[in-house]
C-alpha cells in the first residue's frame, strides 16, 4: 500500500475514528521513542583506566587472606 493509498484510507475514515489513528500514531510514537544511552559509550579501556589497579602499590594489602576470609564468612550465612 502505498503513502497515497493509507492516506485517502484515513480520509475516507469518519471523523471519530481519524482521531483514534490519531490517537494511536501519537501512543506509538511515545511507546517506540529511543533515547541515547546513559553513557556515552560502553566500550571502556580497563587496561588503562586508573581505577583498575589503584591499589596495586599498597603494602599493607599484600595478602588477599583476609578479603577470602570474610567472603567465606559473610557468603556463607544463611539469611531467613
Amino acid at each position: 500500500m502505498t503513502n497515497q493509498e493509507i492516506l485517502d484510507e484515513f480520509l475516507s475514515l469518519p471523523t471519530e475514528a481519524q482521531n483514534q489513528v490519531v490517537s494511536l500514531i501519537v501512543f506509538l510514537k511515545q511507546k517506540y521513542i529511543y533515547s541515547e544511552p546513559a553513557s556515552p559509550s560502553l566500550n571502556v579501556d580497563l587496561i588503562n583506566d586508573s581505577f583498575i589497579g589503584m591499589w596495586r602499590d599498597r603494602q599493607d594489602l599484600d595478602s588477599a587472606t583476609w578479603v577470602r576470609n570474610l567472603r567465606e564468612t559473610e557468603w556463607t550465612k544463611v539469611h531467613g
